[in-house]
């Protein structure tokens, strides 16, 4: 069941939100797309959990990320 919302305060909500979004970008900087922000700090991510998987991996086989590499046929910038 949904709770039924006023016209007033959907447009009320919907100009907070507006507001909220236009500072936001401000903050942000004019011409900055967030999109790639995101995108680039997932990748980020990404590349630093395999990093720490690959650790994690050698520390509990006692070798080094080398000989992991080594093992798995691994190229040195993988």
């Amino acid at each position: 069941m949904h709770a039924s919302i006023s016209t007033k305060n959907q447009e009320a909500r919907k100009k907070f939100l507006e507001l909220e979004i236009a500072k936001l970008q401000a903050q942000l900087g004019e011409g900055v797309d967030a999109e790639a922000i995101v995108k680039r700090h997932i990748a980020l991510l990404h590349r630093y959990n395999e990093a720490k998987d690959a650790t994690q991996l050698a520390s509990l086989k006692e070798t080094t990320i080398r000989q992991i590499h080594e093992d798995y046929d691994l190229k040195n910038d993988d």
